[in-house]
């Protein structure tokens, strides 16, 4: 397969859509988070492929089925459609924390499949979510590591954020996907001022 030459790699819950405790367990509980999609769709504009690569415990808690999340997908992605973006691929992990599995964030299993799947360097793709355990995930498999605060990361405070950016070199912080699509398409321009949204590089 052809490298994909610009290829991004998103969590779900919390980045595209709002966190729901209790899971998205149908279409109708798939609620955008506000600029998402259009963030989105500008990246795929400028050439960047996306993909998701998300923890589905609901399953391996019996709380939602495939056929269920297959149905919340097809609407994530004919939603997306609608605002002129689009997801390559979703990468799963449907297993609970007691299984132990290689694939489920913190580990880097999704993400060293999606490096193969696309024949991707993976040092070069960022990697974006929005808690500890997705930027512990994207410095096991080498990824950029990109945290927002459009979900849980909104519950961080200062000090719990200082000490993430301890154990994840590089770490970038940005307010919510649209402010990390301004970041990503700025640096692209060679000549362009670094993107801030109030909170950037720790």
């Amino acid at each position: 397969m052809t490298p994909v030459p610009k290829l991004v790699i998103l969590g779900r819950d919390g980045i595209l859509n709002q966190y729901r405790e209790d899971h998205v367990k149908e279409p109708s509980e798939w609620t955008p988070v506000p600029g998402a999609l259009e963030a989105v769709a500008r990246l795929n504009h400028a050439g960047w492929h996306t993909v998701i690569a998300t923890n589905q415990a609901g399953i391996g808690r019996g709380m939602i089925d495939m056929a269920s999340l297959n149905a919340v997908h097809a609407h994530m992605m004919r939603t997306l459609a609608m605002q002129g973006g689009r997801l390559d691929a979703v990468f799963l992990c449907p297993h609970t924390p007691e299984e132990h599995c290689d694939c489920r964030k913190p580990l880097p299993g999704l993400m060293l499949d999606i490096g193969r799947r696309y024949g991707a360097d993976l040092t070069q793709v960022p990697m974006v979510g929005d808690t500890p355990r997705d930027m512990l995930a994207a410095r096991a498999a080498g990824c950029q590591p990109h945290l927002l605060r459009s979900g849980r990361g909104a519950l961080l405070d200062e000090a719990q954020l200082q000490q993430l950016a301890v154990q994840v070199p590089g770490l970038q912080v940005h307010d919510d996907l649209s402010a990390f699509a301004d970041y990503l398409l700025q640096r692209e321009q060679p000549d362009a001022p670094a993107a801030t949204d109030g909170e950037g590089s720790r």
